[in-house]
């Protein structure tokens, strides 16, 4: 699988209470890969070391297979930037402009811009040309950006936090978009996809419809990296009495044990293996929520 973005080791001292401490991510083609965390966790400062905007002490990037970053020379930055598409959880354009206006001043920057791409995504969206920006809601504002993205020939879309605050019907429609995207395209040599979608959000729901993998980053640290079906499809959490947990977190390799009121519930990697070993104690399947809060705050052996 071809890699999109690719970052190892990268590590970033921002203040003296944070730092990126060798984040390893990737994004290969096809692929939406999700990004959680906590508020703070560095989930922002992560994407905008990935996008060049932000200098790194060590590691390395490449996007689109090429060595990328702020020590690259300006033609080679604006190249890369052109190919990938930004999604941010407020809509950037100016409040007053038309979307006329707002095209008049981004398609120059791109030197692919589709105008007839663009014209049939605000229409299928229901955005008007003369609509000024501080009238559209805000999931209008967020199909306004994708489409900005989609008619560049954007490879590459990373969205931040870009789906809260959205409706319900809103949201569904921008995760199908997403989705459709990561899926369409070719490499040029018949091997699948070459797009791909790097997705930070709060929602872990979207999450469970559209990513191939889930990603958690934890006080600048990866946290975990697991494709998304090993944690809804496969993961389990337990629940029994303490005495009981604790034969649990003996037995199963991997196991995270948070302690409640009422007793005790612990992550088990597999749930169907664990209801062979343990038949007699109930195991639901975990969400990408709970999975998260247990690397966070369960305990381990």
């Amino acid at each position: 699988m071809t890699n999109l973005l690719e970052m190892k080791g990268v590590s970033r001292r921002v203040s003296d209470s944070f730092s990126l401490g060798g984040i390893d991510l990737a994004v290969g083609a096809g692929e939406v890969v999700g990004l959680v965390g906590t508020n703070g966790a560095g989930k922002t400062t992560t994407l905008r070391a990935a996008l060049g905007l932000l200098h790194t002490d060590s590691g390395s990037i490449r996007l689109f297979g090429q060595p990328f970053g702020p020590g690259c020379k300006a033609p080679v930055q604006r190249e890369a930037r052109s190919r990938v598409g930004m999604v941010l959880d407020a809509c950037p354009f100016p409040r007053d402009h038309t979307v006329s206006q707002v095209v008049a001043c981004v398609a120059p920057a791109y030197s692919n811009w589709d105008q007839a791409t663009f014209d049939d995504l605000t229409a299928r969206a229901g955005i008007l040309p003369k609509t000024k920006v501080r009238d559209l809601s805000r999931g209008m504002g967020m199909k306004l950006q994708l489409a900005v993205a989609l008619s560049h020939g954007a490879e590459l879309l990373v969205l931040d936090e870009a789906t809260a605050g959205l409706d319900p019907i809103a949201r569904d429609e921008v995760l199908d978009q997403l989705r459709a995207f990561a899926s369409a395209g070719d490499d040029g040599q018949g091997r699948g996809a070459a797009h791909g979608v790097l997705l930070s959000s709060h929602i872990t729901s979207d999450l469970e419809r559209i990513a191939d993998r889930v990603v958690a980053i934890d006080a600048g640290r990866i946290a975990f990296d697991v494709p998304r079906e090993d944690i809804t499809d496969t993961a389990g959490i337990a629940h029994c009495a303490s005495s009981r947990a604790s034969e649990v977190l003996s037995c199963v390799d991997d196991a995270r044990l948070l302690r409640r009121e009422y007793g005790c519930d612990v992550l088990v990697p597999n749930r169907f293996e664990f209801a062979e070993a343990f038949p007699d104690v109930a195991c639901d399947h975990a969400s990408v929520d709970e999975y998260l809060h247990f690397f966070l705050k369960g305990e381990t052996r």
